[in-house]
């Protein structure tokens, strides 16, 4: 609730074609989360529930540890800073950083005919992007996360890309229009396992009800026949509801308020596709009683049980946190942080009988909490992202289905070919990032590539990400990493690395496929 300040940069900075800053050297991925989303073998399929655990199509326990990255609800039409990077190089690193589950939030805009999406870098990124409508372009991110083995959670955040709304219809978007569209995006990502499921509105808030019986706000009921109506367009998916404000007086976070589940639960037509979600946020969004409390933080678990903790560890469905985050400037907040990490339960005591969540948010341009990603969209605040490494799971196999991306295009007799691309992309005189794109330029798909270039200088490497690397002098050898060693036809991939001194010009490179 009083979410006066929420996402107030996001249209501002979409608006720049630029990054947003500059600063040091991007930080390294955690090696144990990049081996863990590489050797990780649950997760394959389409998922359902039992109890308060999500399970895969085999009937193994699988953990959400998501990341939001958001946009495509904005007037932008597309998922933020796109501008700055090439949007395969930024779920290369959402999966190097441990990260298995992308929550993507949208507008039903984007299913208007004739919407554009806007603030794109087509200068040797996004190119495979360029003249596609905003679902295609959806389809190409859904589609390359697969291939990285993140799945998907469709949001629909918002009516229009004006601002979020009380009740999941306006007078502008009915409810009818809600319901189809919704149906839409189902059917769009049938047999594509890699959209896991669907977040049906974002925090509905007062008047919202639960339970209450009206049919206009009554949010419980909009929330049954909306998921009824995408099971019926596809009954494999999840699908995701959140809770409202206020429930018998007793008001919290905007869709954070699950109090009322337990005694009117949501009833849906496909059995064991069901998971509540609830919203927590901490005094950079706004302030609440709780954190006043002489007992805080110790009265926080109270609290979580209170407004949605009850429905997991009664056992009553699984709990996803769709949205949490902070600036995590104050004390408090990093209290809040550290308390809040801790009650959602560490993957290695836990395994995957564990909250499921999704951080707010991967973007650096969120007003009122920041992102995990700095102003220059490369850097990653290493402070925020260490606070969830407890809580980060497995990923998952490669998804399936048409445009599940990562499969080999099949044909014989042709040579593997592929070019890289050098770009400096931050240059502050004492060091440099770097970003190089590898490109399959053959008519097959490769396995494995190599890339090699010479420094007319004394440059050296001090950290590689999504590829390793070796140096002799002032030459340099680096191959892929084993989650983008394979590329399809046409398609490509990139590594990213810091070095030192800066000053230094691009040199030509070279590309070797097998």
């Amino acid at each position: 609730m009083f979410r006066s300040l929420r996402r107030v940069l996001c249209t501002a900075a979409a608006a720049l074609l630029i990054p947003l800053g500059v600063g040091g050297g991007l930080a390294a991925p955690t090696a144990a989360h990049a081996a863990d989303v590489t050797a990780a073998a649950a997760g394959a399929g389409y998922w359902h529930t039992s109890g308060r655990q999500i399970l895969d199509a085999a009937g193994n326990p699988v953990r959400i540890a998501g990341i939001n990255w958001f946009g495509f609800e904005t007037g932008n039409h597309v998922a933020h800073g796109l501008w700055s990077r090439d949007y395969k190089s930024m779920i290369d690193q959402m999966k190097s950083l441990g990260y298995n589950t992308i929550r993507l939030p949208y507008s039903d805009d984007i299913l208007k005919a004739g919407t554009t999406a806007d603030s794109i870098n087509f200068n040797g990124m996004n190119t495979d992007l360029q003249g596609l409508t905003p679902l295609q372009i959806m389809d190409k991110i859904v589609a390359y996360a697969g291939h990285d083995g993140l799945k998907v959670i469709l949001d629909r955040h918002r009516p229009d890309s004006g601002g979020q709304s009380a009740l999941w219809y306006t007078s502008a978007v009915p409810e009818s229009t809600w319901i189809a569209d919704l149906k839409a995006l189902a059917t769009r990502y049938q047999g594509q396992d890699t959209v896991i499921g669907i977040d049906l509105h974002n925090e509905p808030h007062d008047p919202a009800c639960w339970g209450c019986g009206d049919q206009s706000t009554d949010w419980r009921l909009a929330a049954e026949r909306a998921g009824n109506a995408v099971l019926s367009a596809n009954p494999d998916l999840l699908i995701f509801v959140e809770g409202i404000q206020t429930f018998n007086g007793v008001s919290g976070w905007w869709g954070g308020n699950l109090m009322g589940a337990g005694q009117y639960p949501v009833r849906l037509d496909v059995a064991n596709r069901l998971v509540y979600s609830a919203h927590d946020y901490a005094t950079s969004v706004a302030q609440q009683t709780w954190f006043s409390d002489p007992s805080f933080p110790a009265n926080m678990p109270g609290i979580w049980d209170k407004y949605w903790g009850y429905l997991f560890k009664q056992n009553i469905a699984p709990v996803w946190v769709g949205e949490f985050g902070t600036t995590l400037q104050s004390t408090v907040d990093q209290k809040w942080l550290s308390a809040l990490v801790s009650y959602l339960r560490p993957t290695s005591t836990y395994g995957a009988d564990s909250f499921q969540w999704t951080f707010w948010s991967w973007n650096p341009d969120s007003g009122d909490t920041g992102g995990i990603l700095r102003d220059d969209w490369q850097t990653v605040d290493t402070v925020k992202d260490g606070y969830l490494a407890s809580i980060k799971a497995p990923g998952f196999p490669a998804g399936g289905g048409d445009n599940g991306g990562g499969g080999d295009d099949g044909g014989s007799g042709s040579t593997p070919a592929c070019t890289a691309a050098y770009t400096v992309t931050n240059d502050w005189g004492s060091g440099f990032n770097a970003q190089v794109t590898v490109t399959n330029t053959g008519t097959t798909a490769i396995k494995s590539w190599k890339v090699t270039w010479t420094w007319s200088g004394s440059q050296k490497i001090t950290n590689m990400w999504n590829a390793t690397y070796t140096q002799t002098g002032s030459t340099v050898t680096a191959a892929n990493a084993d989650h983008n060693g394979s590329v399809p036809a046409g398609g490509s991939t990139s590594f990213g690395f810091g070095g030192a001194p800066g000053g230094g010009s691009a040199p030509s490179v070279s590309c070797t496929a097998s």
